[in-house]
């Protein structure tokens, strides 16, 4: 009887966890969608708890407010688009060379926000808070943006053949990312409109991944050309060190 009795509380417990699961889930999409529409300064707990079909005291247990429920719905948001371990995977594998790396991290941002995902509430967010940012930017830097800029700047530092520190990786990221940040914050419909080339990048985004890359090759290329001894420098220590280890 006992061993019956800790198998039912055990079954319980774990009933118990899914359901709160399920409700901070849907707490989180449903803040989502009004967080879309309405934005940080608009929204109410009392809003996003009946379109979540809870309570607000259930927004205060899961998040302690709707502040820090505004913050998880960036973070959620930001990692929908550009997920931290696909950008991982592309920057460490050992199998592709930089500019495939590149290929790839634009590929992954032009099929997160030229295709039909822009119409999602993780799109909207985001770009409402590019646009008009709130206090809550920072979480979202600190949790989202810094870890995958770092990673960026491993792939733009690898096809420029300088360090990650080089001064000019800097402006080489943020000409890499200004086109995409266009994606992000401009009316697709007015883009398709003047631009009809870009409304098919809805539906085929390869065309425009690859006008990017060559925009972002050329643009690298000229200016890793601003610093040829530094280029060479590191060509001739990887020259040397590959001798050593022969």
């Amino acid at each position: 009887m006992k061993a019956v009795r800790h198998n039912r509380q055990g079954g319980n417990a774990r009933g118990r966890r899914e359901d709160g699961l399920n409700t901070k889930a849907q707490i989180l999409e449903a803040a989502g969608e009004v967080f879309a529409d309405k934005g940080f300064d608009r929204a109410t707990g009392k809003e996003i708890a009946d379109k979540a079909g809870t309570n607000s005291a259930a927004i205060n247990y899961y998040f302690g407010g709707i502040a820090g429920l505004y913050e998880e719905v960036l973070i959620a948001a930001h990692q929908r688009l550009v997920s931290y371990e696909a950008l991982t995977a592309i920057a460490t594998t050992p199998d592709i060379d930089p500019q495939g790396k590149l290929r790839a991290f634009l590929e992954l941002v032009v099929g997160a926000l030229a295709t039909p995902m822009h119409a999602s509430w993780a799109f909207r967010v985001i770009s409402r808070e590019i646009l008009s940012p709130s206090p809550h930017i920072e979480a979202l830097k600190e949790r989202q943006l810094q870890p995958k800029k770092l990673l960026l700047t491993r792939i733009v530092a690898d096809v420029m053949g300088l360090p990650p520190d080089h001064p000019v990786i800097a402006t080489a990221c943020f000409s890499v990312l200004a086109p995409c940040a266009m994606l992000l914050v401009a009316d697709h419909r007015l883009l398709a409109q003047m631009f009809p080339s870009l409304g098919a990048a809805s539906q085929h985004p390869r065309p425009l991944v690859d006008d990017l890359l060559r925009y972002s090759l050329a643009g690298l290329a000229a200016l890793a050309a601003e610093f040829p001894s530094r280029r060479v420098a590191a060509t001739d220590d990887g020259a040397a060190k590959s001798k050593r280890f022969r």
